[in-house]
């Protein structure tokens, strides 16, 4: 299958593969003000970025579900995630609502540990949420805190899948890595998680966790990217255990989108340079995330 050049290239792609679109695990839509904090922190190359990294995709809300659908993503999440406490709450009903609103996206939800969490987590799936979503390095915490126990086994117990940002990149805390984490999958194996960025850069660390744990895949945002690769490259040794990963349903196509600083097709373009087949992308560009999210 030949790499998409640009966004135009992209329904040819999936097409080209028997597809009937995408689906993308990892996108972002928040609350506007919200998104527009995100963008200037990225804009100022915060702490937590480390490099100058310009948002591709600057439109509003409608633009952007626009540009989705042109692309044929036909399934997608709205991950937001707390900083602080007091605002996952509101942040769930947010994208609960634009999920409701917008054709194609996933009923997504966040969470942050505080005394209430467990509460406003059941909440959420009742009200449908579909995927969550936590970032334990923008957030600060880590994912083993007392608050959090009872929020993974009710996720574990539902079955609903979270999205976690795991890994050090793009600048580690002391809570990132794939040792946190682990201890978690330790006292919850039945948990259904996707560790993002395939856990970069602890690559073969966390591909092992996939491997070990039932539930647990990885996505692949911005990995195999130009931008990515100059920073934490994949390591080819490992592109075996990856493609078998992807034929057993645990890699996920994931984009960050909008927050990104080159164009979508940029990510399928890696995908498909790994030449690790037709059969693969075709599972982790649409059958893998499908089945994850529930999809018909």
């Amino acid at each position: 299958m030949s790499a998409p050049t640009d966004d135009a290239d992209v329904p040819a792609f999936w097409r080209g593969l028997g597809l009937p679109g995408l689906a993308d695990v990892h996108v972002h839509f928040m609350p506007p003000r919200l998104l527009r904090r995100v963008w200037e922190y990225f804009d100022a190359a915060g702490p937590l970025v480390g490099v100058r990294w310009p948002i591709r995709y600057r439109w509003p809300d409608e633009e952007r579900v626009a540009h989705l659908r042109r692309l044929g993503v036909r399934a997608f999440t709205a991950l937001s995630y707390a900083h602080r406490p007091g605002m996952a709450g509101d942040l769930n009903d947010w994208a609960l609502a634009f999920a409701r609103a917008t054709p194609g996206c996933v009923p997504s939800a966040t969470f942050y540990p505080e005394p209430d969490v467990a509460g406003y987590v059941a909440a959420a799936i009742d009200a449908g949420a579909r995927v969550f979503k936590v970032h334990l390095q923008v957030g600060g915490f880590s994912p083993t805190v007392p608050e959090l126990d009872p929020v993974w086994g009710l996720l574990a117990d539902a079955g609903v899948p979270v999205v976690v940002h795991a890994g050090h990149a793009p600048v580690g805390t002391a809570h990132t890595g794939p040792e946190p984490f682990a201890a978690v999958l330790a006292r919850h194996p039945r948990l259904t998680a996707v560790v993002a960025h395939l856990g970069a850069p602890d690559y073969e660390e966390f591909l092992a966790l996939a491997e070990k744990y039932e539930r647990v895949a990885l996505d692949t945002t911005m990995a195999f990217t130009p931008f990515f690769d100059q920073f934490t490259p994949f390591p080819a040794a490992a592109l075996p255990r990856l493609r078998e990963l992807g034929l057993g349903g645990k890699v996920l196509l994931g984009s960050d989108f909008p927050n990104i600083p080159y164009p979508y097709a940029d990510q399928l373009a890696g995908l498909a340079r790994l030449d690790l087949g037709d059969s693969w992308l075709r599972a982790v560009c649409w059958e893998n995330p499908a089945r994850l999210l529930g999809l018909d």
